[in-house]
This record gives C-alpha cells, sequence and structure tokens, in this order.
C-alpha cells in the first residue's frame, strides 16, 4: 500500500477527504515525517443491518422488563466496584 506524504497544512486543511480514504498518509513537517495517519474504515450498511437483525433476535429470546435490567444493572455496578477495589487500595 503506497502511503501519500502531505505537510502538516495541507493535511489539516483536508482532513475530512484524508479521513474518507482508505490509504495511509505520512504528514510531514520541514520535510521530515512526524506522523502517519492510517484511517479506519466504518462499519458498512451490511454490518450495521446484520446487527440490528442480531439484535432483534436476541431481544426476541431474551425479553426483559425494566425492572430485570435495572436490577441487572445494579449487580453490575456492585461487582465492577469490587472488582476495582483492591486496585485504588494498592495507591
Amino acid at each position: 500500500m503506497e502511503t501519500t506524504k502531505v505537510g502538516i497544512r495541507e493535511f489539516r486543511a483536508g482532513l475530512a477527504e484524508y479521513i474518507a480514504s482508505d490509504k495511509p498518509v505520512a504528514v510531514t513537517r520541514h520535510g521530515q515525517t512526524v506522523g502517519i495517519f492510517i484511517p479506519t474504515p466504518g462499519p458498512s450498511q451490511a454490518d450495521l443491518l446484520a446487527f440490528q437483525q442480531a439484535s432483534a433476535k436476541l431481544k426476541a429470546l431474551m425479553p426483559l422488563d425494566d425492572n430485570e435490567v435495572d436490577a441487572m444493572l445494579t449487580d453490575f455496578k456492585a461487582e465492577r466496584k469490587a472488582a476495582l477495589a483492591p486496585r485504588r487500595k494498592r495507591r
């Protein structure tokens, strides 16, 4: 994969284009490379549709009412607090 070299000002001015691109960009300052920007692809429409379908199937298999969700969140917060407690004591 070929890397495009651009100056830092050009990079800032064309940031939207570089984000939409799939090619890495070497950012230079006074001719020296100071960083490499590697754009990551966002989720595709097919990925989003598959996620929505999986979510709908999960809701059908595991219907929860508001009380169950609240109880799960309370349990999760308690477990998380207990897991973080030893870390805080070390400081």
